[in-house]
């Protein structure tokens, strides 16, 4: 196997090598270490050595290796910009690391699609080719370890290491008590992505300016006409998530400096969503509102008065999917109505258009979408919730499973979808071959069988680009992987012979 020589300063040399014979492990650890280094740099306001450190970073061959792999491997990575272009072959994306060079560089404007909103309406979503994909992605590697060392302790979304559940928890730690806050705003930034200051983030932004001006000024082309983008970043970019970061660093500071302890005022932060909590309406009102306005006006944002709203806690709100509110003293989190009547329009909808589909193909395709929402939900109090998700989803199986056989009675139709194991009825399933010529059950997850368990909020202080959190993420990967709902189960996989 071919070596990747070393450079004194930790960089990869352009020797040659071929994709298949990456060692991926030593890939990550030489762009890990520059960003160790970027991160320390950014505590210690050695701005001048994070740029230096930057520029070997984002000409390095590990990163522009790790770039490629990362665009490649995304869910997008198979959809094209304006020029048509996606990378598949080995000999592209080797192609493509070589090809990630600022000297040339210039941006293709990027393809405008849009996407139906969960409301009604449409939201623009812009695709940006492969090459701009691939140079986002280099700089992001460059860029993250400086917003992680300056973005809010209680900003959770678009973040290493931390998740939509932790904005959850950080609700229930500032809400749950008796002596805390009893009012909430609720932060709706208007249009976020689309509005952003392109003067702001040229001037706050710690990246290289030049590449960054590039592509807030790339345009987009709509209906085969080109549009100039004079603000805003685009949805669909890989690196947008963090420059929104960028953006709303300094949230929770300007709220703090605004209010006093007696005020209860805190924040939980989760992209582009907020919350923050406050002793009176009137201290939201005069204090919070117009201090969190002024911040955002000066990055080009504001809030939709619309959707900005001011509730007291025994009225509950809805923030990031969960209703939280509180029954006389005590503080109930469970997932919204919207949330529910949502997935369970999305799993009828997936039924329907599945009329005719195999038994076998239907939960396949189910499986994922019940996997996924209840292990979002299962923190909080969703028993009850799952436990109306599995009737709802029975009767529409069983809808669909009648429909199928309109000549047979309720018995047979029984007898052939649906299987007992002992305490748990009505079990969904499909006979599907197994490698020893056998037969077994491919069976429907039932939410209600997910366990509730409470989620540990992630240390608000804690990073991955700080060494002395190194131990604390290691500890919560492997109480996690424990954890993790989705290790293989005979009832779901398969593996129980019929």
């Amino acid at each position: 196997m071919i070596e990747m020589a070393k450079t004194k300063t930790g960089a990869t040399s352009a020797k040659e090598f071929t994709w298949d014979t990456i060692k991926w492990p030593q890939v990550e650890e030489q762009v890990r270490r520059l960003q160790m280094r970027i991160a320390k740099a950014t505590r210690e306001g050695r701005y001048g050595k994070v740029k230096a450190l930057q520029w070997l970073l984002t000409h390095s061959l590990s990163a522009k290796l790790l770039a490629v792999k990362r665009v490649t491997q995304n869910t997008g990575g198979k959809t094209p910009g304006v020029d048509g272009i996606i990378w598949q072959t080995q000999k592209q994306k080797m192609a493509a690391a070589m090809s990630l060079k600022r000297h040339g560089y210039r941006p293709k404007p990027l393809k405008r699609v849009y996407i139906p909103k969960k409301a009604k309406g449409h939201r623009p979503l812009s695709i940006p080719s492969m090459i701009c994909r691939g140079h986002q992605a280099l700089h992001l590697l460059a860029l993250e370890p400086v917003i992680e060392m300056k973005a809010d302790k209680n900003a959770y979304g678009f973040r290493p290491k931390r998740s939509a559940v932790d904005a959850i928890d950080q609700c229930f730690i500032i809400l749950s008590r008796k002596n805390n806050a009893q009012w909430i705003l609720e932060g709706d930034i208007r249009a976020c992505f689309d509005t952003i200051s392109h003067q702001w983030l040229q001037d706050n932004v710690t990246m290289d300016k030049d590449i960054l001006r590039k592509w807030l000024k790339a345009g987009y082309i709509e209906k085969n006409t080109f549009h100039l983008t004079e603000r805003g970043t685009s949805q669909g970019s890989i690196i947008s998530p963090t420059l929104l970061n960028a953006t709303l660093s300094g949230l929770e500071a300007t709220v703090k400096a605004v209010s006093t302890s007696f005020d209860k005022v805190h924040i939980s932060v989760y992209a582009d969503d907020f919350i923050a909590t406050g002793a009176t309406k009137e201290v939201l009102e005069e204090k919070i509102k117009p201090a969190i306005e002024a911040f955002l006006c000066e990055r080009g944002l504001e809030l939709s008065q619309e959707k900005t709203r001011i509730s007291h806690i025994k009225d509950g709100f809805n923030f990031l999917g969960f209703n939280i509110r509180k029954y006389g003293d005590k503080l109930l989190i469970k997932p919204s109505v919207e949330s529910k009547n949502s997935f369970l329009k999305d799993i009828r909808d997936t039924i329907k258009k599945n009329k005719t589909a195999k038994t076998e193909n239907l939960i396949r395709l189910l499986n994922p979408k019940l996997r996924g929402w209840t292990n979002y939900f299962r923190h909080v109090v969703s028993k009850e919730t799952f436990s109306y998700v599995d009737h709802n989803i029975f009767k529409s199986l069983w809808k669909w499973a009648s429909y199928r056989h309109p000549n047979k009675n309720a018995t047979w139709v029984k007898d052939k979808y649906f299987r007992t194991q002992g305490f748990q009825h009505w079990i969904f399933r499909a006979k599907v071959p197994t490698k020893d010529k056998e037969t077994a059950n491919l069976d429907l997850i039932k939410a209600s069988r997910v366990a509730i368990k409470r989620h540990v909020k992630i240390r608000a202080e804690a990073t991955p680009y700080d060494p002395r959190f190194n131990d604390y993420f290691k500890q919560r990967a492997r109480s996690k992987a424990r954890d993790y709902v989705g290790k293989p189960d005979p009832m779901e996989l398969g593996l129980m012979k019929a």
